[in-house]
């Protein structure tokens, strides 16, 4: 995750957590209940020993993308991953909302029960056969709850397995102190919103590493960086210090690269067409070596596909400045990172090197949600000649009438008002190509800061069906729900304002806080475009984007990044040349908020021939708070593909 720009050059020294012991809970039950616990069945004593390339190799296999992802990820990683670890992330920022409300409305819940009754309820007992240890931020802000419930499973199962849970990311507790913050963006003073709903703290992968020392079988946490679920598990097998820095950056890597399921295996490939049987997609492993390398690999038997592409595309998902991806426990630099093909594995498999680290932030990115008005959404089929113009003039008309109804009862106009005609390549503006269909969808989306106001709005979509176009042949879902919107808010907390506490089998064993470091992160200087190779040669050809390189899409709050990589080294000079952040923002020019030129900024991946475009302010407030189609920016880097270069030489001829 990306919080502010930093240079990796002045380490910090190491890390000191401060442990307290709670009351209630004494020596002889640390001693009796909490002895560490190798892997498959291994008992050693406690871990304090350095990484050294003699240590065995750790087998981390990733269950879950999302909430919501396939149920079959779990018995193919159990039974043909040969794991040590199978973990499992379910949160984002739009989880996190739903997790928030979910709680409001019922205070066992917040948590993702998915992980309680398909991942872990079916298998407890060849999880524990196995040996394999568990590591989830399932817990979403009710983590005691959910180690409850994974408690109850393996009572019936009538298994004797340590639950540990890591707390201490909800800062809603403290939000009287906190007045005033800094914000993530810029560093500014800013305040926090007064309709605020939750703030959860990014917390690292040192709490967790805790819990794996103390033997926990399973380890439940709330917010924590993505990462965190392997690198965790990493610092505990090969006793990696919290200042090896290159080898937290490695395994925060590996972390990131299997983070999301089975978009490393596959999963929205640009060559989707290459990719076999996903049916049966098979889920990522990481093989992992005390020296930092890893090879990434899926279970034989499965669908999907590991190769340069796959890997690279994920490297490059959801990240801002490669030198400078910021987590808790690390400052990362994957701009040299290489990645190479293994041969002769079924499935493809990839080894993959080169990741640098230098000193973690001193504050931990937090994620604050804040209630914002309401939205509600109407999205309709519409068939027959001119299916757009009909679909366009239906949702203008629906929304004047509703403004002359707002007028007549007192109420304020919409806040904002979202048309798209799906099948009218509205999402790619000047760029549109669509002729004329016969089939589109409306979608019509719409913010105003009163609920009276759009539960009108929900009750006029209706009347469209029998008194404006003919062809609308009905409204997805029903009548239009209102719902509520939570806005992020991001900011910085001081890691050493921030106590975590750790909780086995449902008590309170210990505290821990990270102490205020010593030297400060100094700032990096700002991106700078490489400046084309020289002599670089020109032709008569063009090419679509998608001929040259793969992309991959994703968001942070309001701003999209898109990954492009070169299916070629040789063609990465044109890239460089030809695919300028300039170009980039004119493209998405209608995506961008207006008189925020300059928005887009390029970074470069040497090792993997990549470029990285961040584009601020592109999404309509992005996850929740925006009314598009496409919230998230997971189709930026399919429309890119169509974008042509043209002036160059015969490329293909280079590589045949």
């Amino acid at each position: 995750m990306l919080l502010a720009p930093c240079l990796c050059i002045q380490p910090s020294p190491a890390v000191r957590w401060l442990s307290r012991f709670t009351g209630g809970v004494n020596g002889n039950f640390l001693r009796r209940n909490l002895s560490p616990r190798a892997t498959h069945g291994e008992r050693t004593s406690t871990r304090s020993h350095t990484s050294s390339a003699g240590s065995k190799p750790v087998r981390i296999g990733c269950a879950s993308g999302f909430w919501g992802d396939t149920a079959t990820s779990v018995p193919q990683l159990i039974y043909g991953g040969k794991l040590d670890f199978l973990v499992f992330d379910y949160l984002s920022e739009i989880t996190m909302s739903l997790l928030t409300a979910a709680k409001a409305k019922m205070p066992t819940l917040g948590y993702t029960p998915d992980f309680i009754q398909v991942a872990i309820a079916p298998f407890i007992n060849d999880i524990h056969r196995k040996g394999i240890r568990v590591v989830s931020n399932a817990g979403g802000v009710n983590p005691l709850a959910c180690a409850a419930a994974i408690q109850e499973v393996v009572k019936k199962a009538g298994l004797d397995l340590k639950v540990a849970v890591v707390t201490g990311d909800d800062l809603m507790p403290h939000r009287q102190s906190l007045k005033e913050v800094k914000m993530a963006g810029d560093g500014s003073i800013g305040r926090l919103p007064s309709s605020l709903h939750s703030m959860n703290a990014y917390l690292g992968a040192l709490p967790i590493r805790r819990c794996l020392d103390l033997g926990a079988d399973i380890v439940v946490t709330g917010r924590c960086v993505d990462s965190a679920i392997a690198l965790g598990p990493l610092m505990h097998s090969f006793g990696w210090d919290p200042t090896e820095y290159d080898l937290l950056a490695a395994g925060s890597l590996a972390g990131h690269l299997i983070e999301c399921g089975a978009q490393s295996t596959g999963g929205i490939f640009t060559d989707w067409h290459k990719v076999p049987d996903w049916d049966v997609m098979g889920f990522p492993v990481v093989e992992c070596s005390s020296d930092g390398s890893f090879v990434l690999s899926k279970p034989p038997g499965t669908g999907g596909l590991v190769s340069f592409g796959t890997a690279a595309e994920q490297l490059v998902y959801e990240i801002g400045d490669p030198r400078c991806y910021l987590l808790p426990d690390v400052t990362c630099d994957f701009s040299q990172v290489v990645i190479r093909e293994v041969p002769g594995v079924e499935g493809g498999a990839v080894k993959v090197t080169g990741a640098k680290g230098c000193a973690p932030p001193h504050e931990y990115k937090v994620c604050a949600t804040y209630l914002d008005g309401f939205r509600a959404m109407a999205v309709c089929p519409v068939g027959g000649p001119r299916a757009v113009d009909k679909a366009r003039r239906t949702a203008q008309s629906i929304i004047k009438r509703c403004v002359r109804i707002f007028k007549q009862l007192g109420l304020e106009d919409f806040s904002s008002v979202n048309i798209q005609v799906l099948g009218a390549e509205d999402t790619y503006g000047a760029n549109a190509i669509s002729q004329g269909c016969r089939e589109a969808v409306l979608w019509l989306a719409v913010h105003h800061r009163q609920k009276k106001a759009l539960e009108f709005f929900s009750r006029e979509v209706s009347p469209a069906g029998t008194g404006m176009a003919p062809g609308l042949t009905g409204i997805v879902g029903g009548r239009p729900k209102v719902s509520p919107v939570l806005r992020p808010f991001f900011f910085l907390h001081p890691k050493s304002q921030l106590k975590v506490d750790i909780h086995v089998d449902g008590g309170l064993v210990e505290s821990l806080t990270e102490a205020e470091p010593d030297a400060p992160v100094l700032e990096a200087p700002p991106a700078v475009e490489d400046a084309p190779d020289a002599e670089l040669p020109c032709g008569r050809h063009t090419y679509r984007l998608e001929e040259l390189a793969y992309t991959r899409s994703g968001d942070k709050g309001d701003s999209a990044n898109i990954g492009v990589v070169a299916r070629h080294p040789l063609f990465f000079p044109y890239l460089k040349k030809h695919l300028t952040a300039s170009v980039v923002e004119e493209y998405f020019s209608h995506l961008i908020q207006p008189d925020t030129k300059g928005s887009v900024t390029r970074y470069t991946l040497p090792g993997i021939h990549g470029l990285n475009f961040v584009l601020q302010n592109s999404l309509g407030g992005g996850g929740v708070a925006s009314l598009r189609s496409d919230p998230q920016g997971k189709a930026f880097g399919q429309m890119l593909l169509d974008l042509k270069i043209a002036g160059l030489p015969d490329l293909k001829s280079l590589v045949d």
